[in-house]
């Protein structure tokens, strides 16, 4: 599918919800502030007026909204784009008002907060916000921009639960339909600080298509026309690819069981990196072997 949107998903600094993070209200100007220079910045550049851009936050996935939403347009502010406001949808009935649909039909970004991404694509998915929402990002100069649970839920699929410790057991990571911007590939946020890659390797090694991708804190992926990507941020993007999966016990064992596979491959990116999702091909930005 050829897109005139972007998508920029990143791996946040805090989530709540379905990762409970028990002092996020307490610190959360704080767990907020590694945005202002790096990545929230990035978003402003790539967006249609720049600085000018009319950009929406949606704290939708948040259990408290307010807070979050205003750290945001602090932040925003701070970097001079001052058309910013929030808009936080509650219930499904928010998600179909006129109010909310004209709102996003003028904007040029959405910026789409941490929380619960169950919360997020339950409140949302199949709304009429939802159906503008994917048409504006196929048909507009348009930025999609989500943080931890914002980035879990852009994809077709979308984990929403799992045990880092006890993720390469059968069953043990549940995933959901996403938001759907983006298709064949599955996110993971938080990736390196929590140790989920055990997570990405089990919903990968269930759907070989799919591209796991776990982003580290600080860190995220600018996606342009769907399949070209490039690492912004300070950290590590991890990708796991199961096309070239040789064998696996996971339909032989019991629910609870550890899960064996043969020939995992993964990619690991850092800023400037580029990915292309069509031919699964990596360009190192300063590779030694030039």
């Amino acid at each position: 599918m050829n897109c005139k949107g972007k998508l920029i998903i990143i791996g946040g600094a805090v989530d709540k919800g379905s990762f409970t993070e028990n002092k996020f209200d307490k610190d959360v100007a704080k767990n907020i502030n590694f945005f202002e220079k790096g990545i929230l910045k990035r978003i402003i550049d790539e967006s249609k007026h720049k600085e000018k851009s009319r950009i929406e936050i949606i704290p939708t996935a948040s259990s408290i909204p307010k807070e979050v939403g205003a750290e945001y347009v602090k932040a925003l502010h701070y970097l001079e784009a001052e058309n910013t406001d929030v808009l936080n949808i509650e219930n499904r009935e928010q998600a179909n008002s006129e109010e909310t649909l004209a709102r996003l039909k003028a904007a040029d970004v959405v910026m789409f907060t941490g929380g619960d991404q169950l919360r997020l694509t339950s409140i949302l998915g199949g709304t009429k916000f939802h159906d503008m929402l994917l048409d504006k990002y196929e048909n507009e100069e348009f930025v999609y921009a989500g943080t931890s649970a914002g980035a879990a839920a852009a994809s077709n699929h979308m984990i929403y639960q799992g045990s880092s410790s006890e993720a390469l057991l059968k069953g043990e990571v549940k995933i959901t339909s996403g938001l759907s911007l983006i298709d064949n590939v599955i996110i993971d946020t938080h990736f390196v600080k929590r140790g989920r890659i055990g997570r990405l390797f089990q919903a990968v090694v269930s759907n070989p298509r799919l591209l796991g991708i776990g982003l580290g804190e600080d860190t995220g992926l600018l996606i342009k026309n769907n399949n070209q990507m490039e690492a912004i941020g300070s950290g590590l993007v991890i990708l796991v690819d199961g096309k070239e999966i040789k064998e696996t016990n996971l339909t032989e064992i019991s629910l609870g069981e550890p899960i064996s596979i043969n020939h995992l491959v993964t990619h690991v990116m850092s800023m400037h990196d580029l990915f292309d999702l069509s031919t699964y091909k990596m360009k190192i930005h300063t590779s030694q072997h030039v």
